[in-house]
C-alpha cells in the first residue's frame, strides 16, 4: 500500500482548468478519480487543492514506535452494507462467482474484521457501579430485571440503553397510524418484552422520515412531525430524564442523545438490520482508502493530475473582466511561502464540512448572506460533533488480565470509552484508544489539553527514545495524560495494576479547519430538502458543496462517497459506475 502520493505544495499562478475541487478528504478524492477515469475531462482539467500537508481528511491512520499495526485517530471502520467503501475496499462481486471479489483500484487493501469484543468481558461504569455489559441479558435469561442506579419508569426497568432505544423508536413508529399499516409487518416485536426488530430498508426509513407524526395526546409534542423534534426532546418525553440520562451515559455517546434530529437519529440509533452486516477496517490503516484513490488519480500525473497540498482557498469570485475562457477565479494563499496566487475554473467542487465552508469569504457573490439566505441558513443545518481522540501506548495489553482481548469500554465518566485496539506479538508493546467525541465533554478535556507541559514519552521494546522523541509534538499534555489515567483506573477497579503508557498522541479534530469530528442535522430542517439543495445550491452556478456533513450517513466514509456519487450523475452526466449494482441506494 503505498502512502507517499506526490503532493505539490508549490503553485501555479494563473492555472486554467475546468474542475477545482477543493479538500482533498474521501469525497473530494472520489470526485476527481470518478471524473479523470470516466474519461469525463483530461487529468490536467480536474486539479484537487488542500490545505493540509496530508490527504484524506478526517482520516488519520498511525503507527506507533514499537507497535507493528496501525491505530486510528479519524474514522476508522466500515459497514459492509456500504456498498461503494466496501467494493472499493474489497472489490466488487463477480458476476460469475459472487464468492469472488474483483480489485477495482491497484493498491491491494487488506480488509479485516473490526473486533467488537465480547459483552461478557467488556466494562459498564455508571454512577460509581461496575457491571459487565452483557448484564441486562444475564438478568433477563434468568427472568429478573437488572436494577441499576438509574431511576427508571417502571415500564422500563431491566432494559439495557440499546434495549430501551429500541423501544422508544417502536412505541413512536407504531403510534402513527400510517406507519403502522404501511410499514408494521417490518416493524417486530420479539419473544420477550425486550426484543425489538426493524426490518426497515433505507428506502422504507427515507420514505417514513419526512412523515411520521409523534401521537402521544398527554404529551407537549403531540401531533407535531418527528422531524422538527429534537432527540432529547423526545427521548425526555418518553422515558423521563432519568432515562435520558441511561441512555446518554449507558449508550457510550453522548453525541447520539443530543438534541439532533429525531427523525434522522431513527435509522441511526437502530442501525443496518441484515443480519451478516459487519463492523470491518483495513489492516493497512483506514486512511488506506483515501490513499488508494489519490494514487488511482495521481496515475494520470505525467498527463497533469496534481493535489496542490498547503494551498489554502481564501476566496473566488466571477464576472471579472478578464475571465473569458473561464467563469470563476479562485484565490489560494501558498501556506509555505506566504504568497497568494490565482486559478481560473469552470466550476468548483467544495468537498469541506461546515467549518471549513464558514472560513471562506463570506462575503464573496455565494455566501454573501444578503444575496443567497438560503444557502446560509442550510449551511447552518447540521451540528459540529466535537471530537478529541487519544491514543496510548503501554509495555504490554494490561487488560487481558480481566480477560479483556478487543472492543470497549463504557463509562459516565468524562472519558466515555476506551478501546483495546492491539498488541505487538513480537514486543507486547500495546495501543489503547481514549475517544472522548462529545459535546458534554469537550470543555473537561479542552482545559487539560491547553495546558503547557506535555507527556514525556519512555524508551521501550524496540521503541527508541530518538524515535519516540519525533512525536514531541502530538503528544497530549501531562496534566490529561494523568487524569485520563486516574480515569482508566477508575472504570477498571482495583483488582488490576495499570501501567503509565509510553507515548500518546492525541488529536483535536474541533481545530481548523475540521471544527468537528463529525457532523448531526439539525430537528426542523428537511433533509430530503437540504441534501440535494446542497449538492448545487445556486441553480444557475457550477459550484456544489459535498462531503460527510451534508450527507445521511453522517459520521461514514459511505455518507462523503454516496454525496460525491450523486452529484457526479446530477450535475457532471457521469453513469453509475460498473462496479456499484444499478440497485443500491443512494439516499436522498
Amino acid at each position: 500500500m503505498n502512502k507517499n502520493t506526490p503532493l505539490n505544495p508549490g503553485m501555479h499562478p494563473d492555472l486554467k482548468i475546468e474542475v477545482a475541487i477543493i479538500g482533498a478528504g474521501t469525497s473530494g478524492l472520489y470526485t476527481a478519480y470518478r471524473l479523470v477515469t470516466d474519461k469525463r475531462f483530461k487529468p490536467s482539467d480536474v486539479q484537487i487543492f488542500d490545505m493540509n500537508e496530508k490527504l484524506g481528511g478526517r482520516l488519520e491512520s498511525v503507527i506507533m514506535p514499537g507497535m507493528n499495526f496501525w491505530g486510528e485517530l479519524g474514522g476508522m471502520r466500515y459497514l459492509t452494507s456500504q456498498e461503494i467503501v466496501t467494493n472499493l475496499i474489497e472489490g466488487y462481486p463477480d458476476p460469475l462467482d459472487k464468492q469472488k471479489r474483483i480489485p477495482i483500484l491497484k493498491d491491494i487493501m487488506t480488509p479485516v474484521d473490526f473486533p467488537m469484543g465480547e459483552a461478557s468481558k467488556l466494562l459498564m461504569y455508571l454512577r460509581k457501579e461496575r457491571c459487565l455489559q452483557n448484564a441486562w441479558n444475564v438478568a433477563q435469561d434468568k427472568g429478573e430485571k437488572l436494577i441499576t442506579r438509574y431511576y427508571l419508569n417502571d415500564d422500563d426497568l431491566g432494559f439495557s440503553s440499546d434495549q430501551l432505544f429500541n423501544k422508544v423508536i417502536y412505541d413512536v413508529l407504531m403510534a402513527d397510524p400510517w406507519v403502522a399499516e404501511k410499514y408494521g409487518e417490518k416493524i417486530k416485536r420479539g419473544k420477550t418484552m425486550y426484543d425489538y426488530s426493524f426490518e426497515l430498508t433505507s428506502v422504507d426509513w427515507d420514505d417514513i422520515k419526512p412523515r411520521l407524526v409523534y401521537n402521544f395526546p398527554n404529551s407537549p409534542y403531540d401531533k407535531r412531525k418527528v422531524n422538527d423534534l429534537g432527540f432529547w426532546n423526545l427521548l425526555k418525553d418518553q422515558v423521563s430524564q432519568e432515562g435520558y440520562e441511561f441512555l446518554a451515559n449507558a449508550g457510550g455517546y453522548y453525541s447520539n442523545t443530543i438534541n439532533w434530529n429525531s427523525a434522522e437519529a431513527f435509522p441511526y440509533m437502530v442501525g443496518d438490520f441484515s443480519a451478516d452486516t459487519k463492523y470491518k477496517t483495513i489492516e493497512e490503516g483506514y486512511d488506506s482508502i483515501a490513499y488508494a484513490i489519490a494514487n488511482a488519480y495521481m496515475e494520470y500525473d505525467s498527463e497533469g493530475a496534481t493535489i496542490w497540498s498547503e494551498n489554502k482557498l481564501i476566496t473566488f469570485r466571477k464576472d471579472h473582466p478578464l475571465l473569458t475562457t473561464h467563469k470563476y477565479e479562485l484565490t489560494f494563499l501558498n501556506l509555505k511561502t506566504n504568497t497568494t496566487w490565482k486559478v481560473y475554473a469552470n466550476s468548483i467542487v467544495l468537498a469541506m464540512p461546515r467549518k471549513s465552508l464558514e472560513l471562506l469569504d463570506q462575503n464573496n457573490f455565494f455566501f454573501n448572506v444578503n444575496e443567497n439566505s438560503k444557502l446560509n441558513y442550510n449551511i447552518r443545518s447540521v451540528i459540529m460533533e466535537p471530537a478529541f481522540k487519544i491514543l496510548m501506548g503501554f509495555p504490554y495489553p494490561w487488560w487481558k488480565e480481566l480477560g479483556i482481548d478487543h472492543g470497549h469500554s463504557i463509562t459516565d465518566l468524562p472519558m466515555r470509552q476506551c478501546y483495546y485496539f492491539g498488541t505487538d506479538e513480537q514486543t507486547d508493546n500495546s495501543m489503547l484508544l481514549g475517544s472522548y467525541g462529545d459535546m458534554e465533554t469537550e470543555t473537561f478535556w479542552k482545559a487539560l489539553s491547553d495546558d503547557k507541559i506535555l507527556f514525556e514519552v519512555k524508551a521501550a521494546k524496540s521503541a527508541s527514545l530518538k524515535e519516540l522523541h519525533e512525536l514531541d509534538d502530538v503528544q497530549a499534555t501531562k496534566l490529561m495524560v494523568d487524569e485520563l489515567m486516574a480515569q482508566l483506573r477508575e472504570l477498571h477497579g482495583d483488582q488490576i495494576t495499570i501501567p503509565e503508557p509510553y507515548v500518546t498522541y492525541f488529536k483535536d479534530w474541533t481545530d481548523d479547519p475540521f471544527g468537528a469530528g463529525y457532523h448531526a442535522w439539525k430537528a426542523g430542517y428537511l433533509v430530503k430538502d437540504v441534501m440535494p439543495y446542497m449538492r448545487k445550491p445556486v441553480s444557475n452556478e457550477h459550484i456544489h458543496i459535498i462531503g460527510e456533513a451534508y450527507s445521511d450517513q453522517q459520521g461514514w466514509v459511505e455518507g462523503a462517497f454516496c454525496e460525491a456519487e450523486k452529484m457526479l450523475e446530477e450535475h457532471y452526466g457521469l453513469n453509475r459506475p460498473y462496479w456499484l449494482s444499478p440497485d443500491y441506494y443512494l439516499g436522498y
